[in-house]
Formats: C-alpha cells, sequence, structure tokens
C-alpha cells in the first residue's frame, strides 16, 4: 500500500525548477522534499508528498483533514499495541505421529 502525506513548505532552495528543493513540516518533523513537480508551489503552502516528491498542492482544511485522519489511526494502532501484553493463545496440539513404540504387537503363543 502507497501512503502520500501532507506536509507544509517552510523553506524552498534552488533556481532551476527541476532541481528545486524544499523542506516539509510534517507535524513537527522535517524532511527535504523535491518541488520538480509543483513548481507553482511557495513557503506556507501544503503539499501532499510520497516517497520525497511533492505530487501536488492542496489547501489547509484539507491537509488538516489528512492529519486527522492519520491521528485516528494512530490511536487505534494503540489499542492493538495494549494487546500485546496479553499472551497469545497457544496453537492446537497435534497428536503425536504414531511409531513402533506407539503400535501394540501382538505375541505369539507357541
Amino acid at each position: 500500500m502507497c501512503l502520500a502525506i501532507p506536509g507544509k513548505i517552510t523553506s524552498i532552495s534552488g533556481d532551476d525548477p527541476l532541481m528545486r528543493t524544499g523542506k516539509v513540516d510534517f507535524g513537527g518533523i522535517l524532511k527535504e522534499v523535491s518541488l520538480a513537480y509543483v513548481p507553482e508551489v511557495k513557503v506556507g503552502d501544503y503539499v501532499i508528498v510520497h516517497v520525497g516528491f511533492a505530487l501536488s498542492r492542496v489547501d489547509e482544511d484539507e491537509a488538516k483533514q489528512v492529519f486527522e485522519y492519520l491521528r485516528e489511526m494512530q490511536e487505534l494502532s494503540e489499542l492493538d499495541e495494549s494487546r500485546a501484553d496479553v499472551p497469545p493463545a497457544p496453537p492446537p496440539v497435534s497428536p503425536a505421529p504414531a511409531g513402533p513404540r506407539a503400535m501394540k504387537i501382538p505375541r505369539r503363543i507357541p
């Protein structure tokens, strides 16, 4: 599954549109991102980023809505993690394979 995350551009460097990069704030985490696909963006804009490339510009409300969804998903994962202290159920025990010792061999009576 691929996931693109919104972030806010805090600075831009470079003059060549194909080599331009920007620092993008993802809720407190800053990353350097290629802006080659979005030459029109400026500092303060929100962009959708996937694998280090800003793919499109989004408005602030949409970016905040995505952040809210991500926060909700984090809460769900924390619920899953809270079950980590409960040991998993043991696997079902299968009967041991019958071998020569498990079989009763009839005795011959002379």
